[in-house]
């Protein structure tokens, strides 16, 4: 592709780097007091700008790279497009589009422009968007180009003025405006606290929140995980994760520009794709669904993995047999680690012996490690008093990483912070004699499936709206690709006959496909408590072998 030549004159192409001995430019200075994350991204980009940091193909299949001078000038393209727009200061920017490099460079150009990332999963229907534009009322909206007469009128009709498209094939009205612009642009100043991103995540009341993270929250976690987890000069990540999550947009292509390092990027996860670019990558991150494909894979044996550094695995817990049959096929180690839409990477098994812990600290399979550097981390009961070791309680985070409180949503915001200022994740643990931290399960019946986070009581509200359905209840039970699934038991009105087929077929077309129950049962009631509570443990009892014989 076309590679724009670098300037040194100018700031964009500098990297920031401090002269010796004692003297600072004016662009430096304006560095160390700017806290715009894309600056600490920037100053990390090798002084060879014309090597190759993102290795990817284009819609052809023809390889295609984009060289470090490339991330920077089309970033700044964009960016000062997006300035251009004249829009008012804090705007949200709402991305739902295919992956891409092009995608990325639109959030670093957010990032550079001061404005706030709004990224949306490219599974969302029309009333799930809805929903988000109205809340979050973006000033921008971009989408891909063949949803745009679907996502056009829903988003002008919030008070979106600007509805742009970006296709995963280097098309679109965003990057045509985008062409005419400069290729350097100064990045807007931001303070540790300002905004840069939102990032929606369901509650059990059926409301979507969305997480207000800041230019500090994601700073703060990218430095410290380039350092926790060995990222080293040659390191190369393989991409393969969505960009619309925490794991896929933060926590891979943080890690990655923050060292300076190359990625392999797919635009989809492909097992025997992800398995031959081994060889040349060090680095791959992934959910738990990932690696059981690949274990599927005969290509993937030690031969083949033994370039490889680290395989970090998180957003759902990982399998023991999982765990084993990597190391046993692989002889590597799956490091766990433990994070959330709030709260970005708040657990970690170790990369090498953690000097807190004693020398022979060692990844467990069945834990997320130790509660990262900078981060606190408490198990208290329902009481909110401290839990004994290894006594299962409530997870409670402090940090620097965690999020400034939910958009719009002062309220909901003060009910999940204690009084003292811990986040109440809703998850529930407990802690060992050597620290070592287990999840064991959700205070608010979240269920993880394929990575993604589903929340029954969202599904829940859509199938009590259909015709002839009295109640509902999600609960999630375990699934050998997925780590778990939804099954819905629907209680119907009386004298209602419902069909379970109608009932899922009629919710695919409101819900993203990762939400939408696997099974559905029609039952004449639901086990309940001597209180009339749902006993969805028992649910869950009762249809947790459900998918025992099913293929991977």
């Amino acid at each position: 592709m076309q590679t724009v030549p670098p300037s040194c004159k100018n700031w964009a192409c500098d990297g920031l780097r401090i002269p010796s001995p004692h003297f600072l430019t004016v662009s430096e200075t304006f560095a160390m007091t700017n806290h715009n994350l894309f600056i600490a991204l920037r100053q990390a980009f090798p002084s060879q700008l014309h090597d190759i940091a993102v290795e990817t193909c284009c819609s052809s299949g023809q390889p295609l790279n984009y060289s470090w001078q490339d991330l920077d000038a089309r970033s700044a393209q964009m960016a000062n497009m997006l300035q251009g727009l004249q829009l008012p200061e804090g705007s949200r920017i709402a991305v739902q589009v295919e992956k891409s490099v092009e995608a990325m460079l639109l959030y670093l150009a957010t990032l550079r422009a001061g404005f706030i990332f709004l990224p949306l999963n490219t599974a969302y229907q029309n009333a799930e968007i809805e929903y988000f534009v109205q809340n979050a009322e973006p000033a921008v909206f971009v989408c891909t180009p063949t949803n745009l007469e679907r996502i056009r009128p829903i988003a002008q009709q919030a008070g979106t003025q600007h509805v742009l498209t970006l296709g995963d094939d280097q098309t679109g009205t965003l990057l045509e405006q985008a062409a005419g612009h400069p290729t350097t642009q100064t990045p807007v100043s931001k303070q540790p606290d300002d905004v840069a991103a939102i990032l929606y995540t369901s509650g059990t009341t059926g409301r979507s929140k969305g997480a207000m993270l800041t230019h500090g929250n994601l700073q703060s976690n990218a430095v410290m995980l380039k350092d926790y987890w060995g990222w080293k000069e040659g390191d190369v990540l393989i991409h393969a994760l969505p960009i619309f999550h925490v794991h896929g947009l933060f926590v891979a292509i943080h890690a990655a520009l923050i060292n300076g390092s190359k990625m392999i990027w797919m635009a989809k996860f492909d097992p025997k794709a992800v398995i031959a670019a081994m060889p040349r990558a060090t680095v791959f991150m992934g959910v738990p669904t990932l690696y059981v494909r690949m274990l599927a894979e005969p290509t993937l044996t030690r031969q083949q993995a033994q370039n490889m550094r680290l395989f970090i695995a998180g957003s759902a817990p990982l399998l023991i047999e999982t765990f084993q049959e990597w190391q046993e096929r692989t002889g590597h180690t799956i490091l766990e680690r433990y994070g959330m839409s709030e709260t970005i990477m708040l657990t970690s098994n170790p990369y090498t012996a953690d000097a807190r812990n004693g020398s022979q600290s060692t990844r467990r399979g069945g834990t997320v490690g130790f509660a990262l550097p900078g981060v606190q981390l408490r198990v208290v009961d329902d009481k909110g008093q401290p839990a004994h070791t290894g006594e299962i309680g409530n997870i409670q985070v402090q940090g620097p990483n965690v999020f400034q409180g939910y958009w719009r949503m002062p309220e909901k915001t003060k009910e999940e912070f204690t009084v003292d200022g811990w986040f109440k994740t809703g998850d529930v643990g407990k802690i060992d004699t050597s620290n070592y931290v287990t999840i064991v399960g959700r205070s608010k019946d979240l269920i993880i499936s394929g990575g993604y986070n589903v929340y029954p009581a969202e599904i829940e509200s859509y199938i009590n709206e259909l015709p002839g359905v009295a109640e509902s209840a999600l609960v999630g039970v375990p699934h050998p690709d997925f780590g778990e699934v939804g099954v819905a038991v629907v209680i119907p009105k009386p004298g209602v006959m419902l069909d379970s087929e109608q009932i899922l077929a009629a919710i695919k077309s409101q819900l993203a496909n990762f939400k939408v129950p696997k099974c559905c049962f029609v039952a004449q009631e639901l086990p309940r408590n001597t209180m009339g509570k749902v006993q969805k443990n028992v649910l869950r009892e009762s249809y947790k072998h459900l998918f025992a014989t099913a293929t991977q």
